[in-house]
C-alpha cells in the first residue's frame, strides 16, 4: 500500500478552501469505498464528457500507487477513446444537506476525490479477470466467489481501463452550517444539517431464481447500507 502524499502535483491540487483538502491516502481509500459509481471525464470527439460508471482499485495495482479500474462496452466511445489521453474521474459521497441562516451560506457535507493520469487498456488476461473480480465485488463483496466465470464471449465484450492512483486529491465537509456571526445573533431562524446517506433495503429475489435463502454475502452487503432484514427474500408481488 502507498503511502506517498495526496495531490503530489500542480493539477492535481486543490486551489480553493484548501483547509477541505485531505492529506492521507487512507482518505482517498475511504471515499473510494463508500462510492458505487464514479464519473470519467474524458474528451470524446472533441467535446469533454463527465460519464457515470461503475469502478474498483487495488491498492497494490500496478501504476504508480496503486490502480484504479474503471469498466464498460467495447462499443463506449469513452473507454474507447480514453487509452492514451489523461483522464479524470471524480467520486463523490454526499453525507448530509447544511442549511444556513442565509442562502449564500447554504451547503453540503461531502466527502470527494477526483484521480488525474493517464489511461491505458488492460490487455493482460490476467489483469482483465482480476480487474472483473475487483467490479464485481466493489458492488457487492464476496460475490464473485459464488459466481461461473465470464465467458470469451462476455471478456471480448468487455473493455477495462487503468489509471493509475498517483494524482490523487481529495476534499471533505462536515459539521454545522458556518453562519455569519450577525445572522447568528439575529435569531429567529433555523439551522442545521438533513444527514444523508445511501441505505439499502432488503433483498428482492429474482421471480426465476429457485434460491429462497439470501446468501449471506448478501444479506451483509444489505446489512452494510442499513436495512432492516428478514430471514427470508421478499419477492416481487
Amino acid at each position: 500500500m502507498s503511502t506517498s502524499p495526496l495531490s503530489p502535483t500542480e493539477r492535481s491540487r486543490p486551489r480553493r478552501e484548501k483547509e477541505s483538502a485531505g492529506s492521507e491516502r487512507t482518505e482517498l481509500y475511504d471515499v473510494l469505498d463508500s462510492c458505487l459509481v464514479c464519473h470519467l471525464g474524458v474528451v470524446v470527439d472533441g467535446v469533454p464528457l463527465a460519464l457515470p460508471t461503475v469502478f474498483a482499485y487495488d491498492v497494490e495495482g500496478p501504476d504508480r500507487d496503486g490502480t484504479l479500474y474503471l469498466h464498460g462496452s467495447v462499443a463506449s466511445r469513452s473507454l474507447v477513446q480514453g487509452p492514451g489521453q489523461d483522464v479524470s474521474v471524480t467520486c463523490t459521497v454526499l453525507d448530509g444537506i447544511v442549511l444556513a441562516r442565509s442562502g449564500f451560506n447554504h451547503s453540503m457535507n461531502y466527502r470527494s476525490a477526483v484521480v488525474i493520469g493517464r489511461a491505458r487498456l488492460v490487455t493482460d488476461a490476467y489483469e482483465r479477470a482480476h480487474a472483473f473480480d475487483l467490479i464485481v465485488d466493489h458492488a457487492a463483496p464476496g460475490r464473485t466467489a459464488h459466481l461461473r466465470r465470464p465467458t470469451a464471449k462476455e471478456l471480448a465484450a468487455t473493455t477495462v481501463l487503468a489509471l493509475p492512483l498517483h494524482e490523487a486529491s481529495v476534499k471533505a465537509r462536515s459539521g454545522d452550517p458556518d453562519d455569519e456571526d450577525f445572522d447568528v445573533a439575529a435569531g429567529g431562524v433555523w439551522a442545521g444539517v438533513v444527514p444523508l446517506r445511501l441505505v439499502g433495503g432488503d433483498p428482492v429475489t429474482g421471480a426465476d431464481v429457485d434460491v429462497d435463502v439470501v446468501p449471506e454475502h448478501v444479506r451483509e452487503r444489505a446489512a452494510s447500507l442499513g436495512p432492516r432484514l428478514r430471514g427470508r427474500a421478499s419477492r416481487p408481488s
